[in-house]
């Protein structure tokens, strides 16, 4: 007979997953009679702290052929790692955690997040339709305003043109081709981003650069002129809230340009940066070798010169100041920052910046550039606090992402997918887990259409030629409908990268950057992403409500989201063969007939959910 406990079970601990500062967590432990238990003791190990906090667990019962041990208590914010300890008359020995399972003496410690007390994120967020925009490839609307662009660029003369791939002659892939999206041009399109149940904009950067992905940042306080003015940005954020629409922007603050008015490597701005001069006021911004001309870089891009961010001038430009870079943007109708590359950022800063920020504006969103578990991420050798210091209210969600792909290309039969939600949610608090950020498709990733069938590895060449089969594309659009369905179903923000409700397909960049097809939409996906934003709008079980899975094996899925007296079951059916199920009232679902009275079945890429 083993050793009972199951973190993930509120049989074995209460509550599920989290806990805050001061909030009682109570661990059962059922031991087996035979063992001869006299005393169990639960060891607490605050991260990277060698000395642990014990909780003492005493026998409560006896069910069966098991002693229940039980005991309770409170911590300090902070990540801990835990596992027990079984003392005998004769000895003692310690059990850790083997998959759900236990096992003695060799194995992971269980992990147990405690956040501040008065951590909250925006009621606003928590599980709102995302739609990200890529300004220059959205819409345009109006002519271009080239003001400070330098040579050499280009600007499309039409809309539907292929992106610039090729390297130029000495070899280097400028990013420097302009179909002009702009502000005037999201604003007119509204309505349509409204009609799709969004309840979050998030923009790529805007700020004045001189690439078309302006993660090279020349003026943090200065939109692009391409993009239009502050005024037209204040604009599209007003008409946006009217729409119910908050408004969220990229926070690229682990660099700037080398082309900007910071570090002015190319001398097109006035004033003197970093690299013009030591005395300039954004000396102490960087961090040179050898000045000028040896500075330490983002990835070692020379044109991406990374800052010293706890430099109290750049904290003071960015966080601090009155004309702060975030009050500009506040003030300007913005409602909160998507952080780049957040593991690069330090926990003193993310800190500073939370903090700071909803000085300003009490329910501003902060979410975070995180690839893996952000729980306990750890970066540079340096553990990442976003959830114990409380300083992300969401971070973007790729482990779901992985998860989604796997299961619906069948490399998982539910299985892992089932795990990797659990683990999420058991070490999210709940409050993150429903302003996640649940993607697909980012301007990071190819487009999720090719994703789902086409891992191809070409050159950049054959990748701009390639495009899916008829045959690909049938499967892809089928494998689509019922991933999209999986990640509005999951507890978080189901976020959609703008052209994917459109069947947009491609590779990375810059093949996942085209502009929208206006006017060329598949018609049946762009509907379905449509009603799958109005059940989001409609029923809180699947923004707020919590997850209880049924079934996960064969690529069959099944789980309930409940919130009060709303229960809604979802089944997905990823396998070969039809999937018998009860009937019930349905709100939508894809590939089902009924086939008795009370029984409905589920075919291959079919999905439903039903109240």
């Amino acid at each position: 007979m083993r050793i009972l406990f199951d973190s993930k079970k509120t049989l074995y601990k209460e509550p599920f997953g989290t806990i805050s500062e001061g909030q009682s967590c109570t661990l059962r432990i059922h031991v087996p009679t035979a063992v001869g238990a006299t005393r169990v003791l639960c060891m607490l190990y605050p991260d990277r702290c060698n000395t642990p906090v014990e909780a003492c667990l005493t026998k409560q019962e006896q069910r069966g052929a098991y002693d229940i041990y039980s005991g309770s208590f409170t911590l300090s914010a902070g990540l801990y790692f835990y596992h027990f300890v079984i003392f005998k008359k004769d000895g003692s020995f310690r059990l850790f955690k083997y998959g759900d399972d236990t096992n003695m003496e060799a194995g992971d410690s269980w992990q147990l997040t405690c956040t501040p007390k008065d951590f909250t994120v925006p009621d606003w967020a928590k599980g709102a339709v995302i739609y990200q925009v890529f300004p220059d490839r959205f819409r345009k609307c109006g002519d271009c305003d080239l003001t400070g662009k330098l040579p050499p660029y280009s600007v499309h003369q039409k809309w539907n043109e292929e992106v610039d791939w090729k390297p130029n002659e000495e070899g280097l892939i400028l990013n420097n081709d302009f179909f002009g999206g702009n502000f005037k041009g999201i604003t007119e399109k509204l309505p349509y981003i409204a009609s799709l149940g969004t309840g979050i904009l998030y923009l790529n950067p805007i700020c004045k650069s001189f690439s078309s992905h302006r993660y090279d940042t020349g003026d943090y306080k200065t939109p692009d002129p391409m993009l239009g003015t502050e005024e037209d940005f204040a604009q599209m954020c007003r008409e946006a809230h009217k729409l119910g629409i908050k408004v969220i922007l990229d926070g690229v603050f682990s660099h700037t340009g080398a082309d900007s008015l910071y570090f002015n490597k190319y001398k097109h701005f006035t004033g003197i940066g970093a690299h013009n001069s030591q005395s300039s006021p954004y000396y102490s911004w960087y961090q040179f070798k050898n000045w000028p001309n040896e500075y330490v870089s983002w990835w070692n891009f020379d044109t991406l010169p990374t800052v010293n961010k706890l430099d109290p001038a750049f904290i003071e430009y960015i966080i601090t100041g009155e004309d702060s870079v975030i009050a500009h943007w506040l003030s300007l109708g913005c409602d909160g920052f998507r952080l780049d590359v957040a593991d690069e950022l330090p926990n003193e800063f993310m800190d500073i910046l939370k903090k700071h920020l909803r000085k300003l504006r009490p329910d501003a969103l902060l979410i975070g550039e995180v690839w893996e578990d952000a729980s306990n991420k750890d970066a540079y050798g340096i553990r990442r606090r976003y959830f114990t210091d409380g300083t992300l209210d969401s971070v973007m969600n790729y482990p779901f992402r992985t998860a989604i792909l796997n299961y619906i290309r069948g490399t998982d039969d539910g299985g892992a997918l089932r795990s990797r939600v659990l683990s999420v949610m058991e070490n999210y608090p709940q409050q993150v887990l429903f302003c996640n950020m649940n993607l697909l498709g980012t301007h990071d990733t190819p487009r999720i259409l090719t994703a789902l069938v086409d891992d191809f590895d070409g050159s950049r060449a054959e990748k701009a030629a390639r495009r899916l089969t008829a045959s690909q594309k049938t499967l892809a659009l089928s494998r689509l409908h019922c991933a999209s369905f999986l990640q509005y179903m999951l507890p978080g923000c189901p976020a959609l990268y703008y052209g994917d409700e459109a069947g947009m397909e491609g590779y990375a960049d810059p093949f996942n950057r085209r502009t929208y097809p206006w006017g060329k939409e598949n018609a049946l996906l762009l509907r379905h992403y449509r009603q799958l934003g109005q059940l989001r709008k409609l029923y809180p079980a699947l923004r707020l409500g919590e997850t209880e899975f049924f079934c996960a094996t064969e690529g069959r899925l099944c789980f309930k989201r409940r919130y009060g007296d709303e229960v809604l079951t979802v089944y997905v059916n990823r396998g070969d063969v039809s999937w018998e199920i009860p009937a019930a009232t349905m709100l939508y679902g894809q590939g089902l007939r009924t086939v008795a009275p009370d029984w409905l079945q589920l075919g291959p890429m079919g999905f439903c959910v039903t109240k």
